[in-house]
């Protein structure tokens, strides 16, 4: 019997937050040391995280999520999808950080 997935690929993620394109980009920033970059930047930046699947946390842009508030961006935990955020521009980086449960990767020693 068949099943409908084919492949896997291994990530390196312990979870993922969910950030709505469309409200970043409609803000044109807000977030960030001068207020000129976009949430989802602004997060990976302060937590030293890359993008892409080896990185230990997912921070992804997806399409509308359909909430559209004014001047803040909807963001989910995907390890909490009841329950969604509505982040005002200007927002502390290590305050909606710390309420989405996520710390600052530690450098790796060699």
């Amino acid at each position: 019997m068949a099943s409908g997935l084919k492949r896997t690929v291994r990530s390196d993620w312990s979870g993922a937050v969910l950030v709505c394109r469309k409200c970043s980009k409609k803000m044109g920033g807000g977030f960030g040391p001068k207020g000129k970059a976009r949430l989802g930047k602004a997060l990976r930046k302060r937590l030293g995280l890359k993008k892409g699947r080896k990185a230990p946390f997912g921070i992804v842009e997806v399409g509308c999520l359909g909430v559209c508030p004014h001047k803040a961006v909807t963001v989910i935990d995907a390890g909490e999808p009841a329950r969604w955020h509505i982040v005002p521009a200007g927002s502390d980086i290590d305050d909606i950080a710390a309420a989405l449960g996520l710390a600052p990767v530690r450098a790796q020693r060699a």
